[in-house]
């Protein structure tokens, strides 16, 4: 999968540093994922939820972050949405992303 941006998440792990090593790797598993409907993503994620319109969300570290992606599987491409704290979280308009 192309994960649209790299930049994006390096900026994630400047703000949040203490969940550096986990974006790493989900962006490593992420971008070299094939993944083409949700059962597929839980096969390496069995945390993620799917919201609806594209958007999945992940638990980093176990339950302390969270990442919202939209996936869009024909083009093989994940746009990154929001990546914050599980309080940050409960403050974002999902539908709005």
């Amino acid at each position: 999968m192309v994960v649209i941006s790299r930049g994006t998440l390096n900026e994630y792990k400047i703000q949040y540093p203490e969940a550096s090593d986990a974006i790493t790797k989900w962006f490593l598993e992420a971008s070299t994922s094939d993944w083409a409907n949700l059962n597929e993503i839980r096969s390496t994620f069995n945390s993620v939820d799917y919201f609806g319109n594209g958007l999945f969300i992940f638990n980093i570290m176990g339950n302390h972050y969270r990442l919202i992606v939209r996936i869009i599987f024909r083009t093989r491409t994940i746009f990154i949405r929001f990546f914050g704290t599980h309080s940050e979280y409960d403050k974002v308009n999902i539908s709005k992303l």
